[in-house]
């Protein structure tokens, strides 16, 4: 049998893609709880389950990675990720905006950027299972041109905390983080 998941039976691809779901919004959770982050632990990526991201998730399913990556190379876009990206403020993409008729990037408030940490740990954690290490979530941004299209603060500080998790650990910089969200509570 070859790689390609999208061919395996729908019933097979549904549950192995819920399986997904729930373990990465698991472990997200248990990122955000560390973080201090209780209310965005609970309901992060709940979009995940609406029909437009279930759906082509399901349909291009292939466990190592995100369904949406498949449907962009094959269709050029993504419309489960369209969805997705427009309703979850953890993702840098939802921080866009049109200022004097050009498209800005926002910086991302300080609870976003933290969850948008604690989701990509999870993720490196889901998808590359036992190969996983604390430089996985580093490695994978460094690995992308997303700080090219991030505002410049919110991609540095992103850089800084992956790179403070490969050198310390995940517990550490998770406590030093809830520790800076109660800060920011009480100035904000």
């Amino acid at each position: 049998m070859d790689n390609d998941t999208t061919k395996l039976p729908y019933f097979k691809r549904l549950k192995a893609h819920f399986d997904t779901v729930n373990r990465h919004r698991f472990e997200v959770m248990k990122n955000c709880f560390a973080c201090g982050l209780y209310g965005q632990g609970l309901t992060h990526d709940l979009s995940k389950y609406s029909w437009p991201e279930f759906h082509v998730s399901v349909k291009y399913f292939q466990g190592t990675r995100s369904p949406y990556m498949y449907e962009k190379e094959h269709f050029g876009f993504s419309a489960g990720w369209l969805h997705h990206k427009g309703r979850n403020r953890h993702h840098w993409e939802y921080w866009y905006d049109m200022i004097n008729g050009e498209w800005v990037p926002q910086e991302m408030p300080l609870p976003f950027l933290i969850e948008m940490v604690c989701d990509r740990v999870a993720a490196c954690k889901v998808y590359q299972k036992e190969n996983y290490t604390q430089a996985s979530a580093l490695e994978y941004f460094l690995s992308r041109p997303d700080r090219k299209y991030m505002h410049e603060k919110t991609a540095k500080d992103l850089e800084e905390i992956l790179t403070d998790i490969k050198n310390r650990g995940e517990d550490a910089v998770f406590h030093d983080l809830k520790i800076r969200m109660k800060e920011y509570r009480k100035s904000h």
